[in-house]
């Protein structure tokens, strides 16, 4: 008798343990994975910030348990840092072999970079304070390269490559957090006619008035890698 209330015991066990794990970890269509858990913090911060992301709002996003999650990120720092190293992925030029045009390189990989992040605005604010992934790591060793090719010494290179990651950054970020409509230019840009004798510069300009983000960053970038190029 002991034997079959041991066994009786031991098939509740398995149905309650059943049980137990349907409620606890509900199963979701599609198998939860890294590359899943990435793409839906990607989603999720395009549309809520930085701020809008938990492990909790990011476990019921893919179906799963949030314990499910650390299986695969350690915590919500890790998931940051993926997030952020995977919007910033560079495919590199149409060129597809090295080409003799440096400036032409440095060009597309600096203006995808800034495309890369005002597609994700939050990727801006978060580059400065998260860890260097392989992806960012990956542009700047192409940059690095690029800049090398095109003549700049190493004991200038470093200068040369944080020049451009301030332009690149403090370009993206004003873009990203500048929101003026044209109503609030064009009012902002008259009161500046009424005080043309103090601003006459950027009055004449109409400075307050131009809204070719980017123009500006282009020819920006010109200036910057003018000073750049190797004197003759």
């Amino acid at each position: 008798m002991a034997a079959k209330r041991s066994g009786g015991q031991g098939k509740r066990s398995q149905r309650i343990g059943v049980s137990l794990q349907s409620v606890q970890e509900p199963r979701s269509e599609t198998p939860l994975s890294l590359e899943r858990i990435v793409a839906t913090a990607v989603e999720m911060l395009d549309a809520q910030g930085v701020e809008g992301l938990t492990m909790r709002k990011l476990a019921d996003r893919v179906g799963s348990g949030a314990m499910s999650l650390y299986w695969h990120v350690d915590n919500k720092e890790q998931v940051f840092d993926l997030a952020l190293d995977s919007v910033l992925e560079y495919r590199g030029s149409p060129q597809t072999v090295e080409s003799q045009d440096w400036r032409g390189e440095a060009v597309h990989m600096l203006e995808d970079w800034r495309a890369s992040m005002l597609r994700h605005p939050w990727s801006a604010a978060l580059l400065p304070r998260r860890a260097l992934g392989q992806n960012i790591l990956n542009r700047l060793e192409l940059l690095g390269k690029t800049l090398s090719r095109a003549g700049v010494a190493d004991a200038d290179l470093n200068v040369a490559i944080w020049s451009l990651w301030n332009y690149v950054m403090g370009a993206t970020i004003t873009r990203a957090s500048f929101d003026r409509s044209d109503d609030d230019r064009a009012a902002a840009q008259q009161r500046l006619e009424h005080l043309s004798e103090r601003y006459p510069t950027i009055e004449r300009t109409r400075l307050l008035l131009d809204n070719d983000w980017d123009g500006a960053f282009r020819k920006g970038l010109d200036f910057v890698l003018d000073g750049l190029s190797p004197r003759q």
